[in-house]
Order: C-alpha cells, then sequence, then structure tokens
C-alpha cells in the first residue's frame, strides 16, 4: 500500500468516480476505505499482485485495521483482491486464466440477452431500447472530444480512464438489459468491478476514439447479427488480453 493519502485531484483516482461518499455520513467508513483503494485498483495505481496490508491502510486512511479488514473483504468478494492463506490480501492479477473466464462469463449472458431482444424486437430495435447504451457512447465522446484528444498516452492528463471505465462497463449493461430478462440482469451487474477491471488491462490496446467506433459498430449490429456480433466483439478482445 502506498503510504500516502490518494490524492483526489489526480485524473482517474477522485473519490466521486470511485464511488466514493462525498459527504459526511452519506456512507460508511468501510465504504469509504474500499472506495478509495477501489480506485487505486482501478487506476492503475495499484498493480496486480501488489500485498494490501491492514497496518499500513488503517495508517494511510486513520481508521482501525477492523475497518480496513473490512473494506479488503469487499475487493475480495468483488474479486479486485485476493485473499491468501499465509499470504494475506493482494491485488488480483488479471491473467489468461482470469481472463477467459470472465470472457466466457459475459458472452453466456450478454450474447443469450441479445437473442432474447431479438425474439422481442425483431430486426428493428425501437428506439428506446438502444438509448441507454447510445447515450453512454456520447457520454465517451464528449469525453474524448471534450475533454482529451483520446491518446492513451494523455491518460492521467486528459482522459478521465475511470469514468471511460465506468461508461464502458454501462454501455454493456445496457445491452443486457434490453433483454428484459431480470435475472440475466442481475447476474451481469454482479460483475460489477471485474467489468471496470477489464478495460484497465486492455487499455494499452486501445485509443479512446477507437473504443468508441468499436462500441457503436457493435451497436449498429445488434438488431441484425444479434448475438454473432457480441461474440465476436468479445473474441476480439480477448485476444488482445491474452495476445492469441
Amino acid at each position: 500500500m502506498p503510504t500516502s493519502a490518494p490524492d483526489p485531484g489526480r485524473p482517474g483516482v477522485s473519490e466521486a468516480a470511485a464511488g466514493v461518499p462525498m459527504a459526511a455520513g452519506t456512507g460508511t467508513t468501510v465504504d469509504r476505505v474500499a472506495g478509495l483503494i477501489r480506485a487505486e485498483i482501478l487506476s492503475g495505481v495499484l498493480a496486480p499482485d501488489t500485498p494490501l496490508r491492514e497496518e499500513a491502510a488503517a495508517e494511510q486512511f486513520g481508521v482501525s485495521r477492523h475497518t480496513v479488514r473490512a473494506a479488503f473483504q469487499r475487493l475480495v468478494a468483488e474479486r479486485l483482491a485476493v485473499a491468501e492463506a499465509y499470504r494475506g490480501v493482494r491485488v488480483a492479477s488479471f491473467d489468461r486464466a482470469h481472463v477467459i473466464a470472465l470472457q466466457q462469463l459475459r458472452a453466456a449472458l450478454e450474447v443469450e440477452a441479445v437473442r432474447i431482444a431479438g425474439e422481442r424486437h425483431g430486426e428493428a430495435w425501437p428506439d428506446e431500447v438502444l438509448a441507454p447504451a447510445r447515450a453512454t457512447l456520447d457520454a465517451l465522446d464528449r469525453l474524448a472530444h471534450g475533454d482529451g484528444d483520446g491518446n492513451p498516452d494523455d491518460a492521467g492528463e486528459g482522459v478521465d480512464w475511470l469514468e471511460v471505465e465506468r461508461l464502458h462497463a454501462e454501455f454493456h449493461h445496457a445491452i443486457v438489459a434490453a433483454s428484459a430478462s431480470p435475472r440475466i440482469i442481475e447476474a451481469h451487474a454482479a460483475l460489477g468491478s471485474e467489468l471496470l477491471l477489464f478495460l484497465l488491462h486492455v487499455r494499452p490496446h486501445y485509443t479512446l476514439d477507437t473504443l468508441i467506433e468499436e462500441h457503436r459498430a457493435l451497436l449498429d449490429e445488434l438488431p441484425t447479427r444479434g448475438g454473432d456480433a457480441v461474440r465476436e466483439h468479445l473474441e476480439h478482445s480477448t485476444k488482445l488480453l491474452i495476445g492469441a
């Protein structure tokens, strides 16, 4: 753990982006500590396999070790950290097995969701069904062309990559929501932080503009190509990460 508190002004590590309460009394201390550590993991400040030390974190955040332990447990439940006997807690590594397992689960949920949506809407999905996903892409456009030039080398200077990660996950949640299948939507939402972590690792392979372009193409193809478009999209990103 770093020994100094995270800088809220540093792009990608803000409390707001991490989902951390901004006002006193709006959340628990565990929420706050988990949110700050989550932000450091998702922004890349804490690298994979970095040990998370209770004593150091308690001093850094000015809280008890019991609070830190509860925050660590939350991050383990989100699969952002791993707890091992005799080794303690460390930041999760996004290795080949992790990538493949996550992408297989995403495919099972997202492909089936799109199939169900296709049965309901045919090849002409109503605008209101596609609107939430379009809105996330529009928000990404504003980030790319209003606050940065989309160059990944500028991450941390012009592009708020935590917000990009959040919007990317929101796009895929919107696709799944088109199915109107409560159990599939619930299962996909449970991926939560893992989807955010996924984009952190795929980020070096994309500029923000190419990320937007690829997702616009996917959205355009959904009504006609359905699950095939989703499967190809996920296979492409999987290959980028495992070097296949």
